[in-house]
């Protein structure tokens, strides 16, 4: 996809109702407050010799950089939300509200700018080391915790 596909989508998730209940499927997820939604995958992450984690990164890198200018240009510059913290206090058994905490599962930061009454949110995930890099944004109306 392009980044102005990317754009697109990002508007579609702003216009969208959100579910009463929580809805996943492999690319996405929705609930009460949020939508996310991966965008993009790298394609070949491993090689024998271990070189494609490199090209993968430097894929996904050069399209989450599109992406994060592409919608700086549109509202502004953003804001960098850590979510290390978040993290911890997961797993000291917090209940974090969604999307924050899937998200914090799934990476250190994202990108936040505003929007209305909506957070437009955008980043790079990776369940563990051996899966691929996912582009993901989600749009929602949870304030970050």
């Amino acid at each position: 996809m392009t980044t102005a596909e990317h754009l697109d989508t990002i508007d579609r998730l702003l216009a969208k109702e959100f579910p009463r209940e929580p809805v996943r499927t492999v690319d996405s997820s929705s609930g009460p407050g949020f939508h996310l939604v991966r965008l993009s995958r790298t394609r070949h992450f491993w090689d024998d010799d271990g070189s494609g984690r490199i090209e993968a990164a430097d894929q996904i890198g050069a399209e989450y950089g599109a992406l994060t200018q592409a919608v700086t240009d549109r509202w502004g510059d953003p804001q960098i939300f850590s979510l290390g913290t978040l993290r911890d206090r997961v797993w000291e058994g917090e209940e974090i509200p969604e999307p924050w905490r899937e998200l914090s599962a799934d990476t250190d930061h994202v990108h936040l700018w505003r929007t209305g009454d909506h957070w437009v949110v955008a980043c790079v995930t990776q369940r563990d080391g051996d899966d691929p890099y996912l582009l993901t944004a989600g749009a929602t109306v949870i304030d970050p915790p």
